[in-house]
């Protein structure tokens, strides 16, 4: 009765299962996975939020498929003023309901069923989920780790085949924290151009950057108005401004002209298919997107605050590590790999009561690897740190 592409395995796994004893049994857990902005704390400007969605414009359906003008145009504006001088024309701007439903709009637009996408591991995992309702073959290639995340560019080019339609990219990554940098984004497009493939750039994480000046020198900026090739950027009010709940993303289009103007038309039939983003988070997206101004500085000082607590308990053992990150909400620890990722992380949440995330789930190709949120509130992030790392 039902079809291939949903035939999952949706028995509970050995982790899961370690995490439902432990909540039913009534201990308390220091949650390390914590993703969700609006339970960790941080002050949300409620009067404005709320009052952003009064406008009673929204109650006449005046249906516009790229999304309405005055919406489009306030993520026009966020991009001049993360790339003061750039030029983005609103009827390059599509609106979604978030991103999930953006990669959907472009698996559609560039792949027949059995298609391949390139997607760089490791990686969040939402992506199999979403190409496999999509009938599309992600194949993936790595990124490599030598004092800091960098591209595998002969493994990349080796992927690529006939059936290959666009490379996926996330800057920065989920969950390495890597920034493509600006000679990587050079070779990217190239190799994108030289084949015929579209550029797929996923910028939920840009506003969170870490590091030093000298760092960010390095380092491409949005990809919004590349060049060279095809280039689709997903982006969204999840994590610019905190607020997943709102729903709303969008995606932005650039490139040759020729290829820009057939992508939108397409694009448009798309999104006239499903209208599918309501008008009151339409006519809120400008005072919504504002809100980014009082929340990036409150979750940027957390992050940093559990990255240097983080750093001063691994500087008192010599076991466990954490790898180099640029920016997001996540850091990867390195532990030895005396036993799978996933019977670690079981171990932690039954003797330690915390919960962090095995490597396999965001596609480590090797075991020794566990993934932290940065977004935990301070106190709890202390004592499941000092939980984890003094372990016996």
């Amino acid at each position: 009765m039902f079809s291939k592409r949903t035939n999952w395995n949706l028995e509970e796994n050995a982790y899961a299962r370690a995490v439902r004893r432990h909540r039913e049994s009534g201990q308390s857990l220091l949650d390390l996975t914590i993703s969700n902005p609006t339970i960790c704390g941080f002050s949300y400007d409620e009067a404005a939020i709320l009052h952003a969605l009064t406008f009673s414009a929204a109650l006449r359906y005046d249906p516009e498929p790229r999304g309405l003008l005055s919406a489009r145009a306030a993520v026009v504006e966020y991009y001049r003023e993360k790339s003061p001088g750039a030029s983005l024309d609103p009827q390059r701007v599509i609106l979604t309901t978030g991103t999930s439903e953006a990669y959907s709009f472009l698996f559609r637009l560039l792949c027949e069923p059995g298609d391949e996408v390139l997607v760089a591991h490791p990686s969040y995992p939402l992506f199999d989920f979403l190409a496999a309702i999509h009938d599309v073959k992600l194949c993936a290639f790595p990124l490599i780790y030598d004092y800091g995340w960098q591209f595998d560019f002969p493994a990349l080019r080796e992927a690529i085949s006939s059936r290959t339609r666009a490379i996926l990219v996330v800057h920065p990554n989920n969950p390495t924290g890597h920034f493509i940098s600006c000679a990587e984004a050079e070779l990217i497009s190239a190799i994108s151009r030289e084949h015929d493939l579209a550029l797929v750039v996923d910028e939920v994480f840009l506003d969170y950057e870490l590091g030093v000046a000298e760092d960010h020198k390095k380092r491409h900026g949005t990809w919004m108005g590349s060049a060279k090739a095809l280039t689709f950027v997903l982006s969204g009010l999840s994590k610019i401004a905190a607020l997943p709940q709102m729903k709303a993303g969008w995606i932005t289009v650039s490139g040759p002209d020729g290829l820009v103007g057939d992508a939108m038309a397409r694009l448009e039939v798309i999104a006239d298919t499903y209208l599918s983003l309501n008008a009151p988070i339409q006519y809120a997206l400008p005072q919504l997107l504002a809100q980014r101004r009082t929340i990036q500085p409150q979750i940027l000082s957390r992050i940093k605050v559990n990255l240097a607590q983080l750093d001063g308990r691994l500087a008192r053992q010599q076991a466990i590590s954490r790898l180099k990150v640029e920016g997001g909400w996540y850091a990867v620890l390195r532990v030895p790999a005396g036993q799978s990722d996933e019977e670690l992380a079981i171990r932690l949440i039954e003797e330690q009561s915390v919960l962090v995330h095995p490597g396999h789930f965001y596609d480590f190709a090797h075991d020794g690897y566990l993934v932290i949120s940065l977004l935990t509130r301070v106190e709890d992030f202390a004592k499941g740190i000092a939980r984890l790392i003094d372990r016996k």
